[in-house]
């Protein structure tokens, strides 16, 4: 009886503790709960979302900018047979002011942005330009069904100026990665370029007005308010003069073009062409447009300066000359050249069928003569190539500002063994050694070598300052510089110099011409065709990397006309206009050679 009893007793405990630790919940813990719902119920929170950046050149002329406009809403809920006059009489009053906006396509949209669960504005026309708009606000705006709201659309001055530096935006995306709160409002984002790189600061930060309503949604009180970011604009290192001056003189040819300062890394100009209009994507480009652009054989929606591969040709070779020094060749290290070097069954011919003769380091770089590097690349071997050339930053990222940097190759033997399973052959370390073969480069890349020889130090390309890092030291040794510097010097001023005939200025410049094969000439050739003699796409791509002043250098300029055969006859005239043009805007004075 007594255990019977004391079941009851823990029972009634148990029953007791549930439903006061109930009712403890529902008074107390639950109420933070149900207080937070009710102030949802009548504080409602207005995002404000900033107004997109500007971006500048380094003299503040603007390159990005936004045009005031209007965007046309109309109330949600009119498409059925009830309110479907209303809705028609609405678009039909638009479509008659606003002529380029077709009722039937008005309609569409209504129809499909609105739904049962959608109590918005449904928008209709994302943007009407301000002065196009204004005449017809205030009768746009008397009607009853109809919401008028301010709307921006980016705009890009210069057009096809800089447009693979600068980049463009378009309506964001599910797979983009923003600020969920600002795509609720304006629904840009930076789809390239500079654009997107530095989205975050453009887009700037949201701001916010807290707002006691009514239970019928009206505003009584503003409890709290937080003013959207303004400074949101950037400011670059391009020059636009330049940059617009260096797309007039390259005219109608392909490749790419850049300047940059020799000790930071900053950018003056760089120009990948064919450049396109980025305001097709602010205003809409078509499906035909985007075909044939799309198809275009000169690729004019690959960014070349950091996208483009080529194999870098004779503009490696001060490089392959470093690394020559630096593992063990003396300075006087000297080959005779008779025109080819057999190895094995196959001769590996020099450009000059005659030969160079007796040829040493400054000769090699200042007649290009193949045959030195061929003999000496045997001797030194792959891998220790591939090292120095890893040192001056080939087959890496040059960390630019630009997104989606290309790393080309720097082969080796590893690098052969992991990409195809096979050995690596002496052959190859011959045609490497001229930059030909399995070596791909970017003209950054290039221009950032080149920077090197300049300077002794390895500078990081970039276009905005927050992006500058202190150039790197080379562990290579100094003395050797002079060497590839003085071959450079005399490729430009020695009677036999490979550009000597080409390169016209009042600046004394240093510069090393490059010719890379698109296709491989058969052994069955006794000697190398004509640029002339080939298709257009099968022509080799001209190089020219040069800096100057020669003494004090300032500046790098770096140039690939595609298909254009040698580098001195297609760039050298494109390289002297640039040194004169920094000349006149006061970047360089003229000195002594």
């Amino acid at each position: 009886m007594k255990y019977r009893l004391n079941i009851i007793f823990i029972f009634i405990i148990i029953l007791m503790g549930t439903l006061l630790s109930r009712v403890y919940f529902l008074s107390i813990k639950s109420n933070t709960y149900y207080e937070e719902l009710s102030k949802r119920n009548y504080i409602h929170r207005v995002l404000k979302a900033p107004i997109r950046g500007v971006i500048e050149d380094r003299n503040g002329e603007k390159l990005a900018v936004n045009q005031m406009g209007f965007s046309i809403l109309i109330e949600p809920h009119l498409a059925s047979y009830k309110n479907k006059k209303k809705l028609q009489d609405a678009i039909a009053l638009i479509s008659k002011h606003f002529p380029a906006f077709e009722e039937k396509e008005l309609m569409k949209i209504y129809r499909r942005k609105d739904s049962p669960y959608n109590h918005d504005y449904v928008p209709i026309i994302d943007y009407i330009p301000y002065d196009e708009f204004f005449p017809k606000y205030t009768l746009i705006a008397s009607q009853d069904n109809v919401k008028i709201e301010s709307a921006v659309k980016r705009h890009y001055p210069y057009r096809k100026v800089a447009s693979h530096i600068i980049g463009y935006v378009g309506k964001a995306s599910k797979n983009d990665i923003i600020n969920q709160e600002l795509e609720a409002h304006h629904k840009i984002i930076g789809k390239n370029g500079l654009e997107k790189y530095y989205n975050e600061i453009l887009q700037g930060k949201v701001g916010y007005k807290d707002v006691k309503v009514n239970a019928l949604n009206e505003e009584i009180e503003i409890l709290e308010e937080q003013e959207p970011s303004s400074d949101n604009n950037i400011k670059i290192s391009l020059d636009i003069k330049l940059q617009k001056y260096i797309q007039d003189i390259f005219g109608k040819k392909s490749g790419a073009v850049i300047v940059m300062d020799a000790h930071n890394g900053e950018i003056l100009a760089g120009a990948s062409f064919p450049e396109f209009d980025n305001n097709i994507f602010a205003e809409g480009i078509s499906t035909k447009e985007w075909e044939k652009m799309r198809n275009d054989f000169n690729h004019p929606f690959t960014n070349k300066l950091i996208n483009g591969l080529y194999p870098p040709g004779s503009v490696i070779k001060m490089g392959i000359a470093l690394s020559f020094l630096e593992n063990g060749l003396s300075k006087d290290y000297k080959v005779y050249d008779n025109g080819s070097h057999r190895v094995g069954n196959r001769n590996f011919r020099c450009w000059k069928t005659t030969g160079h003769g007796t040829v040493g380091f400054i000769k090699a770089i200042r007649e290009s003569c193949d045959d030195f590097f061929y003999k000496a690349s045997m001797e030194i071997g792959i891998d220790n190539i591939s090292n120095t050339l890893d040192k001056l930053g080939f087959g890496q990222k040059t960390g630019v500002d630009q997104l989606n940097e290309f790393v080309g190759i720097n082969p080796n033997k590893d690098w052969k063994q992991k990409r195809f399973n096979q050995p690596w052959y002496v052959g190859e370390t011959l045609i490497s050694s001229i930059g030909q073969g399995n070596v791909l480069v970017t003209p950054m890349q290039m221009a950032r070598y080149t920077g090197y020889l300049a300077t002794g130090k390895l500078p990081k390309p970039h276009l905005y300052k927050l992006n500058y890092e202190e150039p790197t030291e080379v562990d290579i040794p100094k003395e050797f510089l002079p060497i590839v510097r003085k071959g450079m010097y005399e490729v430009t001023y020695h009677p036999d110099g490979t550009a000597k005939r080409h390169i016209k200025s009042e600046i004394a410049i240093a510069s090393k011409t490059g010719t890379a094969q698109v296709i491989t000439i058969p052994q069955s050739e006794k000697k190398r065709m004509k640029e002339s003699e080939l298709d257009y796409y099968q022509r080799s791509h001209a190089w020219l990397t040069t800096y100057a002043p020669y003494r004090d250098p300032k500046y790098v300029v770096t140039v690939i006309v595609e298909h254009g055969g040698h580098g001195g006859s297609a760039a050298g005239g494109i390289v002297s206009k640039i040194y004169n043009k920094l000349e006149e805007l006061g970047y360089i004075k003229r000195r002594g050679k």
